[in-house]
């Protein structure tokens, strides 16, 4: 491959009296790197300190919330920020603070500058007794005058603590659910005095924020917000109407920067646009607003941009002076270096399954630790630092199996001197990958496969496909490490009658098109993430009449709030009809028969020429017991799906830190 000349990418920009050293951007983003709760830990500086040595020039790590004024003895109640507190910011504790300087230290000594995001997020205050967002429904209360005037307040201390931690710019939050943007939206500001109105009033509160920021003590700062396109949100302001009130904002002087995205929290599209939409999808936004303010005031577009090439021909065609490229530097921390050296081929590109950001938004565990369905560093960047290095003795390692777990485990091992020889049965590495990136909107889980297959080769891994590894086989290599990564294949439910009919075929067999499928279609599922729509889309999209009938209340109970809008869109958009709360009992030639999830009801269904099921998987582990119990290699690893099927984060995990073990 011909090196790429980046003629804009790795350029300098003056932003205010800020000097950025290139037009890559870590856009402000909440993945919660931190294990201990309000501070700056060691595995916060980690995470996105990572990238600004990657060769990432702008670095906005996450959020600073801010506290709201509560009544006495009112409750720590803040919505949709479960786990921070209302009473009190983090950048009232001193430890935080501590960590803050430490960190914006580390982003200088790499040659990047910190970008510090002020943002109120609660469903619990707004402008008016109108629901932010549509993932809560009841009805916040509405900010009276000494209220917003306290708020604003709140703004210049965390301002000047900002600057007293030496961030080189501040960013006012005004998008998506956040106070800045319920004040801006004319669905959720119908205030009537002096705070409300058309869009040229609407926008009062931001600047009376801004000016509390610019006046507080300290350096002088780039100052800037993010600010939403158009929102997409029935009622809601179009991109005329943000670009109006942009413009106005622009015009008081205050502004350094903007920085823009499209959507919102809850529905379709989010503002972290999945692999459902095109890259830079709605690029025009950042376009429009940057002809509006002219050349002072910056532009950064944010939203799907994970390509530096992409990144490089937006700046060249003028659509913003700034690419939002945090996803990017998720998959890869070093992904900038690697553009600007040419090594194009050694990006691990994100895939934009959204994983990372779903995730943060609804922490399920605590601590929480962020994920990244392909880097496996992610969330254990303090144990890499301190475990990556050479293996004290080169071994020779046996992996079986070729999908995420096997490629990840091969690939970290060779990285740490051991020779490593993999067997893949099938004719490609990637494993379940290649099933998934046949469906509309997935086909970036191809580029993955693309990025095992160019490491196997530059690091020189002896892969073997289209081969099936036995325990004489792997004997036969007298390896000192064996890793059997052989995945998993869909279960077949032992409760239902039926199954032997001709009609019945596996969602499997039907995405890869070894099983003849008739154009009425029945997809029964017992599974709760992205299988069954990216199944039922593919068949859809191949003309079929498609009925999901799922166990749960609804198709993708388990996707996350940023993406599940945007694939229950896809069903409608293709026609696909979704049944909820039902359990398959008796397939039968004419007819299916199934009882309700929750009542025991009985229900009937006919008219499908074909069923489709999809129950999850089952792990194949048969050569790993029998490694195990022959006893003569004394390093036996499971890894991935064949120890317990899951999604493509832990199976990525799993292999990687096999692949760190032995």
């Amino acid at each position: 491959m011909s090196k790429v000349e980046f003629e804009h990418l790795f350029s300098p920009i003056k932003v205010g009296p800020m000097l950025v050293p290139n037009r890559i951007c870590e856009t402000t983003n909440t993945i919660n790197s931190s294990q201990i709760p309000g501070e700056i830990d060691e595995n916060y500086i980690a995470h996105h300190a990572a990238k600004a040595r990657g060769g990432t020039g702008w670095i906005g790590s996450e959020t600073w919330l801010l506290h709201f004024p509560f009544p006495r003895a009112a409750p720590d109640e803040v919505g949709l920020s479960v786990g921070f507190a209302a009473h009190q910011s983090a950048y009232q504790n001193p430890a935080f603070l501590e960590g803050m300087k430490k960190f914006i230290g580390e982003v200088h000594d790499a040659g990047s500058v910190a970008i510090v995001q002020l943002t109120h997020l609660s469903a619990v205050w707004a402008p008016s007794e109108i629901p932010a967002v549509g993932a809560q429904d009841h009805c916040p209360h509405e900010l009276g005058d000494e209220e917003i005037e306290a708020i604003l307040d709140i703004y210049g201390d965390a301002a000047a603590a900002a600057k007293a931690c030496g961030a080189d710019a501040i960013e006012v939050h005004c998008a998506h659910e956040t106070l800045g943007y319920t004040f801006l939206s004319p669905v959720t500001n119908q205030r009537t005095d002096k705070w409300g109105g058309g869009p040229q009033e609407r926008i009062r509160f931001v600047v009376e924020a801004l000016k509390k920021v610019r006046d507080a003590p300290g350096k002088d700062v780039a100052l800037g917000i993010r600010m939403s396109g158009k929102e997409f949100r029935k009622g809601g302001f179009d991109n005329i109407e943000s670009r109006e009130m942009t413009y106005y904002i622009g015009e008081t002087g205050l502004l350094d920067f903007v920085s823009v995205d499209v959507g919102h929290c809850w529905g379709s599209p989010s503002y972290v646009p999945s692999s459902y939409f095109s890259h830079g999808e709605f690029r025009e936004c950042g376009k429009a607003v940057r002809a509006d303010l002219g050349d002072n005031i910056k532009v950064l577009f944010a939203g799907r941009v994970n390509d530096p090439v992409i990144a490089e021909e937006m700046l060249q065609e003028g659509y913003c002076d700034l690419i939002g490229m945090v996803r990017a530097g998720i998959a890869d921390a070093e992904f900038a270096n690697k553009a600007r050296e040419g090594r194009l081929g050694e990006i691990r590109r994100c895939i934009s399954c959204t994983r990372c950001i779903d995730e943060a938004s609804e922490p399920m565990t605590f601590p929480y630790k962020p994920r990244c369905s392909i880097n496996p560093v992610i969330g254990n960047e303090v144990r890499w630092k301190n475990e990556f290095k050479p293996a004290e003795k080169s071994k020779r390692v046996v992996v079986v199996g070729g999908g995420l777990a096997g490629c990840e485990a091969a690939r970290i091992a060779t990285e740490r001197g051991h020779k490593v020889t993999l067997f893949e049965q099938g004719k490609r590495l990637g494993g379940q990958l290649n099933l998934a990136a046949r469906a509309s909107g997935r086909d970036d889980f191809e580029d993955q496969i693309y990025f095992e297959e160019n490491e196997m080769e530059r690091l020189g891994v002896d892969v073997k496909l289209r081969t099936d590894a036995d325990v004489a086989t792997i004997k036969a290599l007298s390896p000192e490490a064996v890793v059997i990564a052989t995945g998993a294949v869909p279960r077949v439910p032992h409760d239902v009658v039926g199954l032997d009919l001709p009609h019945v075929v596996q969602g499997w067999d039907a995405i890869r098109g070894t099983a003849e499928v008739g154009q009425r279609v029945a997809i029964v599922s017992q599974e709760d993430y992205y299988e069954t729509p990216t199944i039922a889309e593919y068949l859809a999209q191949k003309g079929k009449d498609v009925e999901v009938f799922t166990k749960s209340t609804q198709l993708g109970f388990e996707i996350a709030r940023y993406s599940v809008a945007m694939v229950l869109a896809h069903m409608e958009n293709v026609g696909v009809k979704v049944t909820p709360n039902l359990v398959l009992n008796e397939i039968k030639s004419d007819g299916l028969e199934f009882v309700s999830s929750f009542g025991g009801h009985k229900y009937r269904k006919e008219a499908f020429d074909s069923v489709v099921l999809i129950y999850g998987q089952v792990p194949v582990h048969g050569l790993y017991d029998q490694l195990v119990a022959d006893g003569d290699i004394e390093e036996v690893y499971i890894a991935g799906s064949a120890w317990i099927p899951r999604f493509m984060a832990e199976a990525t995990e799993h292999g990687a830190s096999i692949g760190l073990t032995i």
